[in-house]
């Protein structure tokens, strides 16, 4: 195993202090380096607070800032952040109008997140919304029912722009909820995950297969097949996709389209074509697109495909101005 690290005990440590050094204007790190918030904490807004295992960059850290995130908390390598951490979080950026927490469904982030929840009763207002885009969710390890995937991106991004906007604590989980029925995503992996705790791949393929229907934590898919073109597997996804999701009241959508880490920006882009294609003719409008290395694992050589269908006040949101490391446009308040 080839990285570039000190030790593997002291990666993720050093990673989050060169992160916050680096995008200073926007992140500062929270009291005894728990979590990293916004640089400028907004009175009276809902506080939006998402977070997860290193190894996801990125997401979280790289999704805090103006319209988005409040904070976000790290635990080590594909491990949940510890209630204290979370709880740390709550404490610092609780300015009146108490806090959501957006937590991907993995068992572990549940139980830290309720644990953190449950510590600050009485001194907070707390609800929580489950991020659970993933259509591989049957026999899906670390989970019960859909794993919060690529997905979560958007759900981080609309409900934050709302807080940004003023919406309360009660509108934002309403909106949650509903977005929770809107976004699906599918992931293929062409190698495994190399963990530098271990210094082995979490599972390995032979030369022409890959592993369907894979998580974000290095878990294999549901079933590994010989690679096939490009064609062929973004129809396989996008199928998928389609064959889990009611259309509802809205035929236009976001299609974003996310490499795990190892995966060619080119490789991206020609995935994002295909699926576009399948998608519109199957009568969905492709309104708004995101194709890049947003939600990883590790130096997974793999991507993922989301749709979000979006209504009129998913659309609005999405597009209100957004100033975080990872992401960024509209004009925004750059104090």
């Amino acid at each position: 195993m080839k990285k570039f690290m000190n030790v593997a005990a002291s990666m993720v440590a050093e990673s989050l202090e060169g992160f916050v050094s680096a995008h200073d204007r926007v992140v500062v790190f929270g009291p005894g380096r728990k979590f990293i918030r916004r640089r400028h904490l907004t009175p009276g807004k809902v506080a939006i607070i998402s977070g997860g295992g290193a190894g996801h960059e990125p997401m979280h850290v790289g999704f805090v800032g103006h319209g988005m995130l409040d904070a976000a908390c790290t635990g080590h390598i594909f491990t949940s952040p510890t209630p204290d951490q979370i709880i740390a979080a709550i404490e610092e950026t609780d300015t009146g109008a108490g806090c959501l927490l957006i937590v991907k469904n993995y068992d572990g982030d549940i139980m830290n997140f309720e644990m953190a929840a449950e510590a600050v009763i009485g001194r907070h207002r707390i609800e929580t919304v489950i991020a659970s885009d993933d259509v591989a969710a049957q026999g899906a390890a670390r989970s019960s029912g859909r794993r919060g995937v690529a997905g979560t991106l958007i759900v981080e991004k609309i409900l934050g722009a709302a807080a940004e906007a003023g919406m309360n604590l009660a509108g934002l989980k309403a909106l949650g909820e509903r977005l929770s029925t809107q976004i699906r995503t599918m992931g293929v992996a062409l190698s495994g995950v190399t963990v530098p705790d271990t210094a082995r791949a979490t599972f390995t393929l032979e030369p022409d297969e890959m592993e369907v229907g894979v998580g974000i934590h290095g878990e294999p898919g549901l079933f590994r097949q010989k690679i096939t073109d490009a064609d062929t597997i973004a129809s396989m996804i996008c199928s998928t996709i389609l064959a889990d999701m009611e259309l509802q009241n809205s035929d236009r959508a976001l299609l974003l389209v996310n490499g795990f880490g190892g995966t060619p920006t080119p490789e991206l882009y020609l995935i994002y074509n295909v699926a576009r294609r399948l998608f519109e003719v199957s009568g969905i409008r492709i309104v708004r697109s995101l194709v890049g290395t947003y939600v990883t694992s590790l130096d997974m050589a793999g991507l993922s495909v989301t749709l979000s269908l979006f209504d009129e006040e998913a659309l609005r949101l999405w597009d209100e101005p957004v100033l975080t490391a990872a992401l960024q446009w509209g004009r925004h308040d750059q104090r």
